[in-house]
């Protein structure tokens, strides 16, 4: 259920993407990469988005600011529609959402200066600069931990890290509301990973923001977010507290992804839980629950009935026929 405090509220969003081919060129099959997606995101929130590689996070991800214009489905940021609305009149829009890229590599353009890569999006989205324009850049490059005389170097005499750091100074440049930051630390070393989650807690504090954390780490999640959607195969299967995680999380997937994470005592000897089989084709989903052919308790009728995201005996949205 939403409610007024929720700043975005998304419904049954979906995202297909055509696979062309032959001699015409024409559609043969579709990648079916979301499949009736639905959350709600209050203000000064942090969603946490987990799941394996090609469950949909990224997509998802890009739906949200609109990279990507959804097949079908509803996305409303402060009440507003956004999935109808054209390129213009995205724009004031576009200055409340900004995304921060997994790759600190290639989400920089290589021939910009820091300052340059800055100064671009306070013009492009007629920020506010009462105190000029070079002293809200480096005030911006100090908040994220670099120094200053860091706004005329170019991205290729950065570390990684100290990229990703521009990157969020870049994101925080038009003063946003909501951020989407996609695996923002995947691609650092784990020595820096804490870095920029400390930093992006303490701006989320300072800042007002409210976070979108799309994250294949379930321990990263359950440090940093308030609360997680659990996707499989373009599915919400589990939507619950992160304070609740272990002791009640409750489809079979989110237990199989809590038990392969890594245990910090050495004395623990549980059996790690190991998934048999793949990930089911994209372009074909099975009809019952897209899990089903990998789950170790299901049953025939998870092989032919979809079972739908909904409250069950445990308090929270759980996708699962065995719950209650």
């Amino acid at each position: 259920m939403s409610s007024s405090t929720d700043i975005l509220q998304v419904k049954d969003l979906e995202m297909h993407f055509p696979v062309r081919g032959g001699i015409l060129n024409r559609v043969q099959s579709k990648v079916h990469a979301l499949n009736g997606v639905s959350f709600s995101l209050k203000k000064g929130e942090v969603l946490g988005v987990v799941g394996e590689s090609g469950c949909g996070k990224s997509t998802l991800g890009k739906c949200l600011i609109r990279l990507h214009s959804p097949t079908a489905g509803s996305i409303l940021f402060e009440g507003e529609e956004l999935t109808g609305l054209s390129h213009g009149e995205l724009m004031p829009y576009r200055k409340r959402i900004q995304m921060i890229f997994q790759d600190p590599y290639s989400s920089l353009n290589p021939r910009m200066t820091v300052r340059q890569a800055l100064r671009e999006v306070a013009l492009f989205h007629q920020v506010p600069t009462p105190f000029g324009m070079n002293a809200y850049i480096e005030e911006l490059v100090q908040r994220v931990g670099l120094r200053v005389d860091a706004v005329d170097k170019f991205p290729h005499e950065f570390s990684g890290g100290q990229r990703q750091r521009i990157g969020i100074a870049r994101a925080l440049a038009c003063n946003p509301d909501v951020l989407v930051a996609d695996e923002p630390v995947s691609a650092l070393d784990v020595s820096i990973q804490a870095q920029v989650l400390n930093l992006l807690m303490d701006l989320k504090d300072e800042f007002g923001l409210t976070l979108v954390f799309v994250s294949h780490d379930l321990k990263v999640i359950e440090h940093f977010c308030d609360r997680v959607l659990v996707m499989y195969l373009g599915n919400v299967v589990e939507e619950l507290s992160c304070d609740d995680l272990h002791k009640n999380a409750a489809h079979p997937y989110t237990k199989a992804l809590l038990g392969a994470n890594p245990i910090n005592d050495p004395d623990d000897r549980r059996p790690l839980i190991v998934l048999q089989g793949d990930v089911p084709s994209p372009f074909v989903l099975p009809p019952g629950c897209a899990f089903a052919g990998r789950c170790p308790v299901a049953e025939a009728k998870c092989h032919t009935d979809r079972p739908r995201l909904e409250r069950k005996s445990v308090d929270h949205p759980v996708s699962c026929w065995l719950v209650d």
